[in-house]
């Protein structure tokens, strides 16, 4: 038995009942896009039901997929928490954002590090190289940074700082940051000169230990769970029994095809960035638009590849439209799209992500069934 979820980062369909409370009301980062590139045509997607979550005509108009909206049921609208409800594990209380770290926070990095560190500041990535990477360098103290994200960033030219120091410094700051419930350390290393610095891919994100989550369960019962991009990342390595990190969307579409034809039981869960991180952060409509146009063409070559007995879900963690005010994630509900027994329908509205995590729970037939969320496995086999 073998099962594939892929989540679109923060590929959404439409503020959440709740967008409101996160200053989200009217976001729509699928809906906004179309308005934006009403040329834009994603058959495949469109044929596993998007068309009919998003209300948009087509000349085939009987799916081949299954198909629902999910509605996030804990605080917060950043990656981790999007994946661990994915996971199976709702929290009540969101991680903790900034607007500049405590003093408290700094000093016990810098002094268990022995470096001193610039900015400490909200920032966009591209932004805080602009502003501090000249002072980098000349000083080698490492940029500290956030964003309306639950992160705290560490930013060091590869040239200047090597890449495992760099490492080694957002170890210690993870430990630091749990105290503040800080829900990602992420290393930004970066290349290049003034006026043109570029991020690496060498990109590195640690995060908070989770609760137990599905891919702990699945992993007991003696299957693999294979992540794929940043997951491991995203859930601190627990339940991964292999991790395969990638630089791009390329990388982990070519991933999951390798991997996938390998036939092995278990669990592939694999998260695409650069919908988030290239695109919506940065307000690229266009870019966006480009980029689901090409998983889609990706997808139309994959769907053939899935038989019967397998489970393949599509999802998204939570929104960053693009044509939305600021540079935040924002408060939506995302797709759910269903490829299981050659059956198709809708699956309604769901009101948690961890309804993924009852159905992979129900799929691969765990002793006990997973305490949150409820499995749409029964809706598609009735």
């Amino acid at each position: 038995m073998r099962a594939l979820v892929i989540v679109l980062d923060s590929v959404g369909i439409g503020s959440a009942p709740d967008a409101a409370a996160y200053g989200d009301d009217g976001a729509n980062t699928l809906g906004h896009i179309f308005e934006h590139a009403p040329n834009l045509c994603l058959p495949n997607l469109f044929s596993l039901g998007l068309a009919e979550l998003l209300k948009i005509e087509r000349e085939d108009s009987s799916p081949k997929g299954s198909y629902a909206r999910m509605r996030e049921r804990s605080a917060g609208k950043d990656t981790t928490t999007g994946h661990w409800e994915i996971g199976g594990v709702i929290l009540d209380q969101p991680f903790a954002t900034f607007e500049r770290f405590p003093d408290e926070l700094v000093h016990a990095v810098e002094s268990e590090t022995a470096v001193r560190f610039i900015g400490n500041c909200a920032r966009s990535g591209t932004k805080i190289l602009e502003e501090l990477g000249t002072e980098h360098i000349h000083t080698g103290n490492p940029i500290l940074y956030t964003s309306a994200d639950s992160v705290l960033q560490i930013a060091t030219h590869e040239e200047v700082v090597p890449l495992e120091r760099l490492y080694d410094i957002c170890r210690v700051a993870r430990r630091h940051a749990d105290h503040f419930r800080i829900g990602r350390v992420i290393a930004r290393p970066f290349l290049g000169v003034a006026g043109n610095f570029r991020r690496t891919t060498h990109r590195h994100d640690f995060s908070m230990q989770p609760p137990r989550t599905i891919l702990d369960a699945i992993r007991e019962h003696g299957l693999a769970v294979v992540g794929i991009g940043k997951i491991s990342d995203i859930f601190a390595g627990q339940g991964i029994t292999e991790s395969f990190p990638t630089g791009s969307n390329v990388e982990g579409m070519a991933q999951i095809d390798k991997l996938w034809s390998e036939n092995r039981d278990g669990l592939l869960f694999a998260n695409l960035v650069d919908f988030d991180m290239l695109y919506g952060h940065r307000r690229d409509v266009a870019g966006y638009a480009d980029a689901l146009k090409k998983f889609d063409n990706w997808l139309g070559n994959f769907l053939s590849k899935i038989s019967l007995d397998d489970l393949v879900i599509i999802t998204a963690d939570h929104g960053n439209d693009p044509t939305f005010r600021g540079t935040d994630h924002t408060r939506e509900e995302v797709p759910l799209l269903v490829v299981y027994n050659g059956d198709s329908g809708s699956l309604g509205i769901r009101s948690t992500f961890a309804d993924v995590a009852a159905a992979l729970s129900d799929y691969f037939e765990l002793p006990r069934p997973w305490p949150v969320g409820t499995s749409f496995l029964g809706m598609i086999a009735a």
